[in-house]
């Protein structure tokens, strides 16, 4: 049972990551390329580093904290990386996809024609 709940977690994992790397490959623009490795690869790669954390507790007899320790590290260096990234874009004028333009310039574009 045990081999099997560390063998979905890092499926799981596996799976997110996967997620994260194909999106950061394929989307078109660079703000819709951040959402990959800032959410599914990040919890990807949680996911796999629990799955060790829960793999080396077991094995050693003592908890492993080493795992959570990254896992916190990541989850909290990663979106504010992403919200680095982004600002600067902002300011220097990465052109953005015609798709994802953002809500507030249509509604002034509207406003303007009133």
């Amino acid at each position: 049972m045990f081999e099997i709940v560390l063998s979905v977690l890092i499926l799981i994992g596996a799976f997110f990551t996967l997620v994260g790397s194909i999106g950061l490959y394929k989307l078109p623009g660079f703000y819709m390329r951040l959402h990959g490795p800032t959410k599914a690869t990040t919890l990807g790669v949680g996911t796999i580093l629990i799955a060790s954390s829960i793999y080396f507790t077991v094995k050693t007899g003592s908890l492993s904290l080493h795992e959570f320790l990254i896992a916190l590290f990541l989850f909290i260096t990663a979106p504010v990386s992403a919200h680095l990234m982004s600002k600067v874009a902002l300011h220097i004028g990465t052109k953005r996809v015609d798709r994802t333009q953002d809500y507030i310039d249509k509604k002034d574009d509207k406003d303007s024609l009133d």
